[in-house]
């Protein structure tokens, strides 16, 4: 091979050169390109594309003009078409109307630059699916960008958009429609004839209206109409039967929106609003709501029809007006988290508050027993009727709480100091669902076997200051039970059968006579609360507690634990650990004082490596 030094460059007479790379983009990338069918150009500080992108696919590459012979890899003859072509984060002002030379694109990203329009040649790319603008300086859309009939994805949120023409409708397969942070104040009817759409988020704009067209995109699950001016919501969007999603914060709302078609509804967040009050008729559909965020609102009650929302897992009220809470509010099931901060609650101590959602709803359920039982017109009615087959008295002479079994879906009978519940309370409840059990504080030496009636509905059964030796097998059939409390008993112990109730996630044990964990417990994966404190309990498995991952609260106050083993201290998931009253000596009264997270760190750094 002969080289010479020429103007000091290097020439070399056998075809082999230093190319000049006037593009700026190293040929490196535009010969992966060629082989890959895709392009990345993102961040290379780029004001224009350069010509040779556009013309990938044209132009004969370089080393083509060259006498070589080329590898299995490099025969530039068999190149693919450009089908992925990513600009982001440059510095474009503009895109050239030669983007019809790539006519094999799928995706098109040329977010986070300062486009002002976009070409009117887009419409020519036939085979976009993919299309992100966001992040740009859009004032307009081209009519063009209507053609693209197989497009999938549009993001065009973050531009300076005040509408969207008609044509839309066109994009018949679109999925994904971002239009966020523009300055949009409608939105046209024509919409509601994007039938595949899955997502629309129309957040952050200038909207005071929703078109009552859009009630036909049967297959929206996610709408985000957040930060908008919307002050009423049609009752035609539940025609939108998918909708699982739905986002109305920051709006002019006075009432949630009804939903009496969108049974999927999973998520309702209407935060930041003008919401004082909630009716029944907004509820009643909404059973499969998971989420409710009714925050910074306008609310000075809560109805019972609250209860209404079984499938609830999260409801967060902070900062409205509410003085008190209904009591029926213990009885939703699946309650998880209850958020309440900023509200002037005069009914229920702060320090109760600060205890947890758990312990809150538990307080709630436990007021139920101080109810009106009946007024005095429904008592003298029902004394003159003991015998007839209506009759609601007992043998006792107490009355069977029917407002609590009719409404509340509780069956009460506490503070009796019965030995036995009657046949006549299990009666009364008829087909009634029943969510509540409270058969507390009286001289019971068994579980009643017609429990097991109520197990298709009951989740939360109180049998606690009882005389219970064992725990029968009919509370083992309650298979939706969520909540157990069994306190100040005389259990030494729990069945393996308990292991059958697969949606425990609250028991209460203390004041009993353990002296062992139980076993069950350690094989309940959905427990998230264990209150066993003040028994006889000598040692614990922190190996198996462990594998409780959703465990947060183990209350072993007040027990016969000589040692806390290190190992519990990768127990990560506990946010509430209590040791008191234990006569072990480590970790010392001086780290327990600091709370969970220093015991738990403390225990760690004394596990033997």
């Amino acid at each position: 091979m002969s080289r010479f030094r020429r103007g000091g460059k290097i020439v070399d007479r056998t075809g082999f050169r230093n190319e000049k790379e006037e593009s700026g983009i190293p040929q490196g990338l535009i010969k992966t390109a060629r082989k890959s069918g895709q392009l990345n150009l993102s961040n290379k500080g780029l004001t224009e594309v350069p010509q040779c992108v556009w013309r990938i696919n044209l132009d004969t590459p370089e080393e083509a003009h060259q006498n070589l012979s080329f590898d299995a890899a490099d025969r530039w003859w068999e190149q693919t078409d450009l089908t992925k072509l990513i600009l982001a984060s440059n510095r474009l002002h503009c895109l050239s109307e030669d983007i019809k030379l790539l006519p094999a694109l799928t995706v098109l990203d040329v977010h986070d630059n300062q486009l002002t329009s976009l070409p009117h040649a887009i419409g020519t790319l036939d085979n976009l699916q993919k299309l992100h603008a966001s992040h740009n300086k859009l004032k307009e859309l081209p009519e063009e960008i209507w053609s693209l009939r197989k497009l999938k994805t549009l993001y065009l949120q973050h531009n300076e958009l005040e509408s969207i023409p008609e044509g839309i409708e066109n994009l018949t397969y679109l999925e994904e429609l971002e239009l966020s942070n523009n300055q949009l104040v409608q939105i046209p009817g024509s919409f509601g004839k994007l039938t595949n759409l899955v997502k629309l988020n129309l957040s952050n704009n200038k909207l005071t209206s929703l078109p009552v067209e859009i009630c036909s995109m049967k297959s929206l699950r996610q709408l985000d109409c957040t930060s908008n001016q919307l002050e009423d919501v049609p009752p035609e969007l539940a025609g939108m039967v998918s909708l699982e999603q739905l986002f109305l914060r920051h709006n002019k709302l006075c009432h949630l929106p009804e939903f009496p078609s969108c049974k999927l509804l999973k998520e309702l967040h209407v935060g930041n609003n003008r919401i004082a009050s909630l009716e029944s008729k907004h509820l009643k559909h909404l059973s499969s709501l998971s989420l409710l965020e009714l925050r910074d609102n306008k609310l000075t009650t809560l109805p019972d029809e609250i209860t209404l929302l079984q499938g609830l897992e999260r409801l967060d009220l902070s900062n409205n007006s509410l003085s008190s809470l209904p009591v029926a509010l213990g009885n939703l099931p699946n309650l998880k988290s209850l958020t309440l901060d900023g509200n002037p609650l005069r009914t229920i101590r702060r320090d109760l508050l600060n205890k947890g959602t758990q312990e809150l709803l538990k307080f709630l359920r436990s007021r139920m027993q101080d109810q009106t039982i009946c007024s005095s017109e429904e008592e003298s009615t029902r004394k003159t009727a003991v015998n007839s087959e209506t009759a609601m008295c007992l043998p006792s002479e107490s009355k069977i709480n029917l407002r609590a079994i009719m409404e509340l879906k509780a069956l009460e009978y506490s503070e009796k100091q019965a030995t036995v519940v009657p046949d006549e309370l299990f009666a009364a409840v008829g087909n009634s669902p029943i969510y509540s059990v409270n058969f507390s504080k009286n001289q019971l030496t068994e579980v009643p076997s017609r429990i097991v009636e109520l197990k298709n509905t009951v989740n939360d059964v109180n049998l606690g200051f009882n005389k219970l030796q064992n725990m029968s097998l009919e509370l083992c059939m309650l298979q939706k039970l969520t909540h157990l409390d069994l306190r100040n008993n005389l259990l030494t112990a729990l069945p393996a059968e308990m292991e059958a109730l697969v949606q425990l996630r609250t028991v209460t044990l203390s004041f009993n006579r353990f002296k062992t964990f139980p076993d069950v417990l350690y094989r309940m994966s959905t427990i998230e609360v264990i209150l066993i404190s003040n028994n006889q309990i000598r040692t614990i498995d922190p190996f198996q507690l462990k594998l409780l991952d959703k465990l947060a609260t183990l209350d072993l106050q007040n027990n016969d634990l000589m040692q806390i083993p290190p190992e519990l201290g990768n127990c990560t998931s506990l946010k509430v650990l209590t040791l008191d009253g234990n006569p072990f000596r480590n970790p010392r009264a001086a780290v327990i004082a600091k709370g969970t997270s220093a015991v738990l760190e403390y225990l760690r750094s004394r596990i033997p490596t």
